[in-house]
């Protein structure tokens, strides 16, 4: 067993030290937690701050990359069967405005601006809290709704095409190991779900919490299967010289291919990491990662990979977001935990000594082709072994009408 290995905190391990909402703190491995107001770069490099919820009130009224319509154009006398706005779509083929490319049947209807962008009669129509009641273990189709992926396409409309769950290197998951997907109410008494009623649960252990059927402690919940990694992974961290990661064992995933909307800039997505490997396992072989990869891969990024922390390290107990945890003192190093240990309680992952979590962090992404088809594998896995387990939240999936860099970054507190 794992715990009965030499600890890998005797590693020479390196610690900067960063502000973080008022507090100093250290994050191990030379990755600094940046806070709310980080520079933005694309590439899996530097992160920056998180996009958010649409700002209707400073959108552009036309064709613009401010954000979405506020009131739609005027268009008056257009030939219908040319495509005067370029979109794709002529009037005669069911563009009820061919003045603006926001405005087609592959479009999205964006909430609270009364306006049919979709061109289907009916103005702010598009399906949202689709996950009221979802049971626990559900199909592929039911994970991805309580994710928020709410709309299905019809082929000619954005939405999901497809969904299913699968391995970290994407082959069908076996139902024996089913345990490692779930739809949650909430994560412990003090996470609750980003929209809706429920989230989304990945884990290389039983993704429950320990009220819910099923629940296995991640303190070595072992399935004990393997599987190749996604495209470039497993991946080195850059502060672990001379630490190579484990083949994957025990991954979990949901592969989801989703039709753009016409008038979609970029993504959004939350998601909320646990790990047991925390800080015995920091820059060792033994470790747990989690991967969004998004297909096609965004041109300048060294990878799929659309989720990492500020320094360009996957997101893992290696990364610098890592923030919520017990106070404590380990292999010589200081680690005060500015988010303090509360929303552990409850989860399972509330081990004095073993157990931390990121909070809910946003990562975003552009959509560089508007209108077509992407891939997107969410993904989590232990590293050397099956011991000693970890879990992602995910939620509050949503295209946007704005432009973003590609980053993560933490979720500002409720005020």
């Amino acid at each position: 067993m794992r715990f009965l290995r030499s600890s890998p905190l005797a590693l020479p391990v390196l610690f900067l030290c960063a502000g973080y909402v008022g507090v100093t703190a250290c994050s191990a491995l030379g990755v600094t937690n940046e806070g709310f107001g980080a520079s933005s770069s694309t590439g899996g490099g530097e992160g920056g701050a998180g996009g958010g919820e649409i700002d209707l009130t400073t959108s552009s009224t036309g064709t613009g990359a401010g954000g979405p319509l506020t009131e739609e154009p005027p268009c008056e006398g257009m030939d219908p069967n040319a495509d005067n706005d370029g979109d794709g779509v002529t009037g005669a083929a069911g563009d009820c405005n061919d003045c603006t490319t926001q405005m087609n049947p592959g479009a999205m209807d964006y909430p609270g601006n009364s306006i049919d962008e979709d061109c289907n009669g009916f103005v702010d129509d598009d399906p949202a809290n689709c996950d009221t009641g979802l049971p626990v273990a559900a199909d592929a189709r039911t994970g991805a709704r309580a994710m928020d992926f709410c709309k299905d396409s019809d082929g000619t409309s954005w939405g999901v095409v497809s969904a299913e769950w699968v391995t970290a290197d994407g082959q069908p998951l076996n139902s024996n190991y089913a345990a490692g997907v779930g739809v949650l109410s909430g994560f412990g008494p003090a996470v609750q779900p980003q929209a809706g009623q429920r989230l989304l649960a990945l884990s290389s252990g039983a993704a429950r919490q320990p009220s819910d059927s099923g629940y296995q402690s991640p303190s070595g919940y072992v399935k004990g299967y393997t599987s190749g990694a996604p495209p470039g992974y497993p991946k080195e961290s850059p502060a672990c010289p001379g630490v190579q990661t484990g083949i994957p064992y025990d991954s979990a995933g949901l592969r989801v291919t989703v039709k753009t909307p016409t008038n979609a800039k970029s993504l959004r997505f939350n998601l909320n990491f646990y790990t047991y490997e925390f800080p015995v396992y920091v820059c060792s072989q033994y470790n747990d990662f989690f991967v969004a990869m998004l297909s096609p891969q965004l041109s300048g990024t060294p990878d799929g990979n659309i989720s990492f922390d500020s320094q360009g390290n996957t997101i893992s107990v290696n990364a610098g977001f890592l923030q919520v945890c017990h106070a404590q003192q380990a292999g010589g190093q200081n680690y005060p935990c500015p988010l303090g240990a509360g929303q552990l309680s409850g989860t399972g992952f509330d081990d004095f000594t073993n157990s931390a979590a990121t909070a809910w962090l946003q990562t975003t992404a552009p959509i560089e082709n508007p209108g077509s088809n992407i891939e997107l594998h969410f993904t989590i896995w232990d590293s050397g072994d099956g011991d000693l387990d970890s879990t992602v939240l995910l939620d509050n999936f949503a295209f946007e009408a704005i432009e973003t860099t590609t980053e993560t970054q933490p979720v500002p507190p409720p005020e």
